[in-house]
């Protein structure tokens, strides 16, 4: 029997190791948990596919230096964020943004 967790999932494919690590530190800092598995598509697919898989609801997907943050119920392509080689401080956020969202609390600022 497979058994799910409540997780945020991250899809990633060729990631950059430091804004992954960024990411992590940011959803661990809201408490929650979360489960990374690498992927083949493009951006727009392994964000949309790690929300809609995600028991919370929230998904992130990375293609290289390009992140992106999805929730269920939200087309394809239409990203709640995404970033193009951002900074340290960005990967943090958007993974804390992640969590913040299925927590229903304030984004911390990602732009």
């Amino acid at each position: 029997m497979v058994v799910n967790k409540p997780t945020i999932i991250i899809y990633c494919k060729e990631p950059d190791r430091d804004f992954l690590r960024e990411v992590y530190a940011g959803i661990e800092e809201e408490g929650v948990l979360y489960q990374v598995q690498n992927r083949e598509g493009d951006l727009d697919d392994l964000a949309f596919e790690a929300a809609n898989e995600s028991m919370l609801g929230s998904g992130i997907g990375i293609c290289g230096a390009r992140l992106a943050m999805q929730m269920q119920r939200l087309p394809k392509g239409k990203n709640v964020f995404e970033l193009n080689a951002p900074s340290f401080r960005q990967c943090r956020n958007l993974g804390a943004n992640s969590a913040r969202a299925i927590k229903k609390m304030p984004f911390k600022p990602v732009y």
